[in-house]
């Protein structure tokens, strides 16, 4: 099942570059870009809650769908990048095992502890 989920990781991020790519931007956008969302750890200076719910936040796919769908209905460039972003980001977090956060610490996923 783990293996099964990780294709369909590999697929998500994949379709990410795709939509990229359609964009008329440098690649080093993407590349300078892509470790972004993972400034949301900050929150963890704050409690396991705060550092959970923010990491949580910046890394669900679903807040990256809704960013670049908004960018296109709106014709903004900025919000189709930032959708892009997170979505690929979190796609490849998933792939390397960091799931979405537990309060209990940061370790705790829902893929499974970490390490």
């Amino acid at each position: 099942m783990k293996q099964l989920l990780k294709l369909e990781e590999i697929g998500s991020l994949l379709l990410g570059v795709y939509l990229f790519s359609s964009l008329d931007l440098s690649w080093w956008w993407f590349y300078g870009l892509f470790l972004l969302p993972d400034i949301s750890m900050l929150g963890y200076l704050f409690g396991t809650k705060i550092g959970a719910w923010s990491y949580n936040f910046f890394h669900l796919k679903i807040l990256g769908l809704v960013l670049f769908l908004s960018g296109l209905y709106f014709e903004s460039l900025v919000l189709q990048l930032a959708g892009i972003i997170i979505y690929s980001h979190a796609a490849f977090d998933r792939i390397m095992g960091y799931g979405l956060k537990y309060e209990t610490g940061f370790k705790d996923t829902h893929l499974g502890k970490m390490g």
